[in-house]
């Protein structure tokens, strides 16, 4: 994993058409840093792959006429890249710089005059070598991020030869000439092998979950929805962050609000969520039908004194209790809206509208309609980060229940708040924290972790704050 990993988080070129994203990225100074240093060891480890070809040439020496010579069985045996740095070039992209470094060859030497012929070894130390390239950022078809190399150009400072075996009067007379020889095929070889370096890493990058499957209902896009905004500090990405049904994108009856970062640089990466997020998840699922819960006797724990039959609800009902005496019950709790979420400091909540049907289930297990009410929820909701998942919980804030509809007569809906607590608190939340704490992904690269990381909920996003480590 090397530096053009982190790129994989600018060059995803819009998908849509949407002018504000559901999910913002910062990549800060620091996390340029991290990934200059992965990126310089990997850069050093293709650096030493170099193969530079066997040459061969000519040349007249003063006073003394024509010598031939070639070399042969190239090999680098060692890199070092002492100084380098990663800029960013605002509004531009990213300026990599390599300075003071060296590079060491051994190969063979063989050399031809008049009739004198000699062969050898030699050591080569390749100084002050600079290497500069501007990374160009763009996407392919499928909404994945590519990288290529520009611009760029190297120059070895000086070139120092050695031989071994051999006359010395006789390479003396062409080893300024080798060096320059080496020189130029040194520089020739760099340029090639650091583009080649860059446009490797496309593979790598692939892995970025651009649509990124939650479940067996719904999956989440991670496309730009604008080009990435690069100041001298900071890359800025807009991403899309929209759920949707697998296979079914259809967008939302609503769009995202306008949403910003904090001016904080304290970690290598900020990921800022939105509400639109939340609530695209909620279109999603109650779009898919699965926001409901059947609820029966068996799911209420054993020891309590409120049971789903129709002798409970006959004390607050008498004519459940006279028309289906000795009858167990069902109640079917589902949503008629999608649920809205809101971020407020410290405090995120989500309101949801639904139907609770209550059914007495007859001896042959049909089911007869009781009543209908309306439920009004607000459940404050805790978010955290199950490695590179989001997972939630929530807790019960308030609920409401006005009559819909009955078949046994007007009754007193109030009378029924203390069942209906029990219920929601003890069986249709539990279900709910369960499937919430799966959690769905973040935008994320193979083998990419997160480290101290800080969670905190804004007005109207959650904002993480994370270092990243690559393994692999």
């Amino acid at each position: 994993m090397s530096l053009y990993c982190w790129l994989a988080l600018v060059a995803l070129v819009p998908m849509t058409l949407s002018t504000e994203p559901g999910v913002k990225v910062r990549i800060t100074a620091k996390g340029l840093e991290y990934g200059r240093q992965v990126g310089m060891a990997a850069l050093q480890e293709k650096l030493k792959a170099i193969r530079i070809p066997d040459f061969s040439g000519k040349q007249r020496v003063s006073r003394i006429g024509k010598v031939r010579y070639s070399l042969t069985n190239l090999i680098i045996k060692s890199v070092g890249l002492p100084t380098s740095s990663v800029n960013l070039v605002a509004g531009t992209g990213v300026k990599m710089s390599i300075t003071g470094a060296f590079i060491s060859v051994r190969g063979n030497w063989r050399v031809k005059y008049l009739f004198i012929r000699d062969s050898g070894s030699f050591d080569l130390d390749v100084r002050d070598l600079s290497i500069s390239a501007t990374i160009a950022i763009g996407r392919d078809a499928t909404g994945h991020p590519m990288v290529s190399g520009a611009n760029c150009a190297a120059n070895v400072g000086s070139a120092r030869v050695k031989f071994h075996g051999g006359a010395s009067w006789l390479y003396n007379l062409f080893s300024k000439y080798i060096n320059r020889a080496l020189r130029k095929a040194m520089e020739k070889q760099i340029c090639p092998l650091v583009t080649k370096a860059i446009s490797d890493m496309n593979p790598r990058l692939q892995t970025l979950n651009v649509l990124a499957k939650v479940d067996k209902h719904a999956e989440i896009e991670y496309s730009m929805v604008s080009p990435p905004t690069i100041s001298t500090s900071a890359i800025d990405l807009n991403l899309k962050g929209e759920f949707y049904n697998i296979g079914n994108h259809k967008e939302p009856p609503f769009s995202p609000k306008a949403i910003s970062l904090p001016p904080q640089v304290n970690k290598m990466v900020y990921i800022s969520l939105s509400a639109f997020t939340a609530n695209s998840a909620g279109f999603v699922y109650n779009r898919a039908g699965i926001l409901s819960e059947d609820i029966t006797d068996d799911m209420i724990p054993r020891l309590s004194p409120i049971r789903l039959n129709t002798k409970t609800f006959g004390v607050f009902i008498p004519e459940i209790a006279r028309r289906f005496p000795g009858l167990m019950m069902k109640l079917v709790v589902k949503t008629a809206k999608d649920p809205i979420a809101s971020f407020e400091p410290n405090s995120m909540t989500v309101n949801a509208t639904g139907t609770v049907t209550a059914y007495a289930i007859q001896p042959n297990g049909a089911l007869t309609s009781l009543f209908v009410l309306n439920l009004e929820t607000s459940v404050s909701a805790r978010v955290f980060l199950t490695g590179m998942r989001l997972g939630g919980a929530v807790t019960l804030n308030k609920f409401d229940l006005t009559l819909g509809a009955s078949s046994v007569g007007q009754f007193r809906v109030k009378s029924l708040d203390s069942i209906f607590e029990m219920v929601l608190n003890l069986v249709v939340i539990p279900v709910l924290n369960v499937q919430l704490a799966k959690g769905y992904p973040l935008p994320a690269l193979k083998n990419m972790n997160l480290l101290n990381t800080q969670l905190q909920i804004l007005k109207d996003n959650i904002l993480i704050g994370t270092d990243v480590h690559f393994t692999g």
